[in-house]
Order: structure tokens, then C-alpha cells, then sequence
């Protein structure tokens, strides 16, 4: 649950609430975009490209995190994170063939968690509990706990896109570039 801080009139704390749940759509939509950036940078065989047998693919990564998303995001106010139909191990078994699949599983567990952060309201995050495999969690709990999974998972992502790429362009500041980006940060007004 969220803490009430009783210095805080309840419009304070409604604002604070609003800000937390823009503040985390905007993070999850700045991981997709790594993910999304990584894609464009791989050919198709790139993206199903494996280690070894026992490592993950891009397209692998993807089949996991979809599957993740429609598990927890579905009815989240109202069901269990783990969802009954959901098989888990079958989401690292390497059956995606194509680009188009694999985009359309990415976009599928998106559209489903971006749905659910929508429904989310103020009263929700403030005194709703959910379960994720029967265990109990605040709304927001259950939030920063997919915050955590799903950028772990995008790094490898990146991460194999940085390893099998022939003409890898940094998604972030390039090495050797941090004085050149930083002056031109400090060269703009606060924004």
C-alpha cells in the first residue's frame, strides 16, 4: 500500500499518485524502444540467433516477456499474476520462425500492459491488493516488480544485438562520447 503522509492533503497525494503512474508509463515505453531500436539494428537471422542451445534468442527473449505481459496485465485488478493458461516453459522453446511473429508478440504483451496501466486509478493504487502466484502485492509493488523484470530481460536483448551486429550504433551515449554529449546537454536551459 501506498503510505499516506498526513502533511499531505489528499489533492497532494493524488497529484504525487498521477505522477507515479506517468513516470512508470514513460519508463516502460522507454524500454520497448530500446528493445524496438535493437530489432531494426538485426537482420532476420540475427534475431533468432542462439549462444548455444541452451541460451535465449532475441525472438526467445521476446516469446518470455510477451507471455509475462498477457499473464500479469490481464484483469489485473481482479486475477492472479500467474494465469492458469499461461505455460511458461513453452515461452523458451524456439518456435517463432519469423520477424512478423515475433513483432506481433512483442506488440500483444505491450498493448496489454499499457492497457492495464490506463485502468489504473488513483483510488486502485492507493488500497488495492493484487496476487502475482499467490503472493500478496500493493498495485504499485506488483508495478515496479515488472519494472525490474522487464529491462532486465531488454538489456540481454540489447546485449545480443550489441555482440552479433556488424554495424552496431549505440542506443545510449557512445563510448569516448560522454564529454561531447554532456556539453551539449549543459549547453541547453534547464528544462
Amino acid at each position: 500500500m501506498l503510505t499516506y503522509y498526513p502533511t499531505l492533503n489528499t489533492k497532494t497525494q493524488a497529484i504525487m499518485t498521477k505522477g507515479y503512474l506517468k513516470s512508470v508509463n514513460s519508463q516502460f515505453e522507454y524500454y520497448k524502444s530500446l528493445g524496438e531500436k535493437t530489432f531494426s539494428q538485426l537482420n532476420d537471422d540475427e534475431l533468432f540467433w542462439q549462444y548455444r542451445e541452451e541460451s535465449n534468442s532475441v525472438a526467445i527473449i521476446v516469446k518470455h516477456l510477451s507471455g509475462n505481459m498477457k499473464s500479469r496485465w490481464t484483469d489485473f485488478l481482479t486475477t492472479d499474476g500467474e494465469k492458469e493458461w499461461r505455460q511458461r516453459d513453452n515461452e523458451f522453446r524456439a518456435d517463432i520462425k519469423t520477424r512478423s511473429e515475433m513483432l506481433e508478440k512483442w506488440n500483444q504483451g505491450w498493448e496489454c500492459l499499457f492497457r492495464a496501466l490506463d485502468s489504473i486509478s488513483i483510488y486502485d493504487l492507493e488500497s488495492k491488493t493484487i496476487y502475482i502466484r499467490n503472493e500478496e502485492h500493493s498495485i504499485t509493488e506488483a508495478i515496479n516488480r515488472q519494472l525490474a523484470h522487464y529491462p532486465y530481460h531488454i538489456g540481454q536483448i540489447v546485449f545480443i544485438g550489441k555482440m552479433i551486429s556488424k554495424d552496431w550504433k549505440s542506443l545510449s551515449i557512445p563510448k569516448g562520447g560522454s564529454d561531447e554529449f554532456n556539453e551539449g546537454m549543459f549547453s541547453k536551459p534547464k528544462q
